[in-house]
């Protein structure tokens, strides 16, 4: 039927529907990176500030553990491909990689002491809380990838790619669902999987879910592990 502007009242109304929808989808999603950053900016302020004087301590051991600087900065591919500096504690000897990059692996022996404890309490992630402030990453979102390795996944991985659309993230989905250390080429199209069930997916409450999730797993992995040990 033709309204009397020569307008369809079915094809006519539905394409308006569809464009007012989408819009309305767009503002939603805008409202979100709006909160998604207000989070980011607090939460990693009030963790540093919270966790400044175990930073110190943290810096002291490493130096008295092992040769070398307290932090360690590598590349990686953040948002849109843009290659950035993450920042962690060092927990490796000077020169681990002096035969080129290597996956990390679950007992490495370039590890050091400290560096071990580092990382199973994960505490060598916590001056990510300053990649998050610059803009690098976010609190949540796919883990950023090495350089090497993400050219790599981009040749062999279908849709590897799309993990760019968003901003890499301290935790995330694929983190909570497939854990860290596992670097198998069927654990890493898992894990790309999730990334992009999270992109496609993403709202301030599955953002809120992954870092309760997160709890729960550091709390499971340091303190389950400890007692069966």
């Amino acid at each position: 039927m033709i309204n009397k502007e020569g307008i369809g009242s079915n094809g006519g109304s539905l394409s308006i529907f569809q464009q007012f929808s989408n819009i309305l989808r767009k503002f939603d999603y805008q409202c979100y990176l709006i909160i998604k950053r207000a989070m980011d900016i607090s939460i990693s302020l009030i963790g540093l500030l919270l966790f400044s004087p175990l930073t110190l301590i943290i810096m002291a051991l490493i130096k008295l553990d092992s040769k070398g600087g307290a932090f360690f900065q590598q590349e990686r591919v953040g948002k849109n491909g843009n290659i950035f500096n993450i920042y962690k504690f060092r927990t490796m000897i000077v020169g681990a990689e002096k035969e080129g990059p290597v996956w990390p692996k679950e007992n490495d022996a370039r590890v050091t002491k400290v560096g071990r404890f580092l990382r199973k309490t994960y505490i060598d992630e916590l001056p990510q809380l300053l990649n998050v402030l610059k803009r690098d990453m976010s609190l949540v979102g796919p883990r950023p990838e090495r350089v090497v390795f993400s050219e790599r996944f981009n040749r062999t991985i279908p849709e590897f790619k799309k993990r760019l659309f968003v901003r890499p993230g301290i935790t995330g989905y694929a983190q909570v669902k497939s854990g860290y250390y596992d670097f198998s080429r069927e654990s890493i199209s898992k894990k790309n999987h999730y990334d992009l069930c999270y992109i496609r997916d993403s709202s301030l409450l599955r953002d809120l879910k992954i870092m309760f999730w997160t709890l729960g797993f550091l709390w499971k992995k340091i303190f389950q592990e400890e007692k069966r040990s």
